[in-house]
């Protein structure tokens, strides 16, 4: 979440001109709340992040304090921003509770501060009655920015307090877009952003990874491979792993970059606390998340091999033959948000779909 102060902030947030539109209408005079709404890579915590900058930023004539301002909250270093995450499977009353704490201090170093609170799909609804009288009311000079994936039942109240925000996913083509303006060619770009199914830093994840078309290709070879036997299925589930493994690597490398770059403007803006500690969770979860952003691109890359070959054999059954292979990984991919041991859900998914 980096900004040069020398180019317009919202740059970061591409393909999104209606909420960007709004929400530069409302930086200079923010209300009490707003909800950001939209899936994982549509940039919506970017967005976040420039718009905390933006309001921190109108706080001041001063051209120098201002890009300061838009830099550290773009970092998520700012002493006015605090980012708030799950600690657990949900958001619980005790987190409630720190949020209601957190919104009652004053603002360090301005008039105003803002509270970004991330995941709150994931909101327990004991948390959110909590939660609801603040975020409706909160002290002067706080701004909420709650991040959610969609709006459950148990968000409903708190979003009705709130601005809503939606953020779409990005199509292949603004993917592709920005995958082309950071130098990739064309085929490359398309390719890649097909793959990354509307999430621009997964596709940037991608566009670094050597091996992205040596994965895709494993996924796609899983159907000739498959002969019936448990050892077939035992030994491409074990490649397969392997293969997700690997793909770690490039997110390694781009993570030990941000902590070096933290560690440079931390030194360089006198800063001391919780940034570095801030960003190996950050990390972690990146981390976690990748492995599943792996599984889905891979399942979907094996249904879309199923579907050729079985739609270009002859038979009258072969439309049924389709779709009972694409539930069978559709199903399979639907239990991810479940967090699966993936070994188990590749062994039992193999087995399901191989030749009798």
């Amino acid at each position: 979440m980096t900004a040069d102060a020398a180019s317009d902030p919202w740059d970061a947030v591409p393909g999104q001109d209606r909420a960007v539109a709004l929400l530069r209408a409302a930086a200079a005079e923010p209300l009490h709340a707003y909800l950001f709404v939209g899936p994982p890579g549509s940039g919506k915590d970017r967005a976040a992040a420039v718009f905390a900058g933006e309001i921190l930023a109108a706080g001041t004539d001063d051209p120098a304090a201002a890009a300061r301002h838009r830099q550290l909250a773009a970092d998520l270093q700012h002493p006015d921003v605090t980012v708030v995450r799950r600690e657990g499977a949900s958001i619980q009353v005790a987190q409630a509770v720190e949020i209601v704490r957190l919104a009652s201090l004053k603002p360090v170093e301005g008039a105003r501060k803002v509270l970004v609170l991330e995941e709150f799909h994931l909101v327990a609804d004991a948390t959110a009655g909590k939660l609801l009288k603040t975020i409706e009311e909160p002290p002067a000079g706080t701004v909420f920015v709650v991040l959610a994936d969609d709006v459950p039942d148990e968000l409903v109240t708190i979003a009705s307090r709130c601005v809503p925000i939606e953020f779409p996913a990005l199509s292949d083509e603004v993917v592709a877009a920005a995958l082309e303006a950071d130098g990739l060619s064309d085929d490359d770009a398309r390719r890649i952003a097909g793959a990354a199914h509307g999430d621009l830093g997964r596709a940037r994840l991608l566009a670094a990874d050597e091996r992205f078309a040596l994965r895709l290709a494993a996924w796609r070879d899983v159907p000739a491979r498959l002969d019936g036997s448990g050892h077939a299925v035992a030994e491409v589930v074990a490649e397969l792993r392997a293969a997700i493994d690997d793909a770690a690597a490039a997110l390694q490398e781009r993570q030990a970059e941000e902590a070096a770059a933290l560690e440079e403007r931390i030194e360089r803006h006198g800063l001391r606390g919780s940034g570095a500690k801030t960003l190996e969770e950050r990390h972690k979860r990146q981390r976690r998340r990748l492995r599943t952003d792996e599984l889905r691109m891979g399942l979907g890359e094996m249904a879309r091999a199923y579907r050729d070959e079985l739609l270009g054999e002859p038979g009258a059954g072969r439309v049924d033959a389709v779709g009972t292979v694409l539930d069978a990984i559709w199903q399979a991919a639907d239990a991810l948000v479940r967090n699966p041991n993936e070994e188990l859900l590749l062994q039992a998914l193999l087995l399901r779909l191989s030749p009798r």
